[in-house]
């Protein structure tokens, strides 16, 4: 990468799915051979997955130290944060599910397992009701939950039509979350600090 930089054939490069210590070490093994470090990281992040915070990925990120853009994708938890997949979870804790979209296909379609495991969907469930009880819907809440992240650059968003697009723009350019519904989120968040990685169905 850093030869293809010094060619001028690319301007930056980045990462993708890695933790604090592959990007540290990244970053100095590229300072080491005279290249410039990664500029930007991407990783899943949402209110369902929130181990970037967790994991010191943002003290790694941050400006005093690898001085690495933060690309958060997977916002809507693969539309699970849209309403699409609503899901009612009985008395014995099984959830009743049609799945469709892409939860049904395979490749891509499987790794979203972790967004409909019990924990994700309870998770999914209360996020819901907080958004509702602040007027807004769960898409609104998921959109506009990274932007006001100091760690969080940019937010990678996917969009199948244009009433998409416009309600992914509407969020964007909407007042910050007051700080009343950003601390009922964090008080959710650690009552569930992992819920797409841990399940009672295993």
């Amino acid at each position: 990468m850093g030869k293809l930089e010094k060619e001028g054939l690319i301007r930056g490069w980045g990462m993708c799915n890695d933790n604090a210590h592959g990007l540290t070490a990244c970053h100095y093994i590229s300072k080491a051979l005279g290249f410039n470090p990664p500029v930007a990281l991407q990783n899943d992040y949402s209110l369902l997955n929130r181990r970037v915070e967790e994991h010191g990925m943002s003290e790694a990120m941050s400006s005093i130290h690898c001085n690495t853009g933060f690309m958060a994708y997977n916002i809507l938890a693969g539309g699970s944060l849209t309403g699409k997949y609503s899901t009612d979870i009985g008395n014995s804790g099984r959830d009743i599910m049609k799945y469709r979209g892409r939860f049904d296909e395979g490749g891509w379609g499987r790794t979203l397992y972790r967004y409909r495991s019990i924990n994700a969907l309870k998770a999914t469930e209360r996020y819901e009701k907080l958004a509702k009880e602040f007027g807004l819907s769960i898409t609104d809440l998921a959109l506009r939950f990274p932007r006001d992240r100091e760690a969080v650059t940019t937010s990678l968003v996917g969009h199948t039509n244009m009433k998409q697009l416009e309600q992914s723009l509407k969020a964007f350019r909407a007042e910050p979350l007051s700080e009343d519904i950003r601390w009922r989120i964090d008080r959710e968040h650690m009552m569930e600090r992992n819920p797409i990685w841990n399940s009672e169905r295993v």
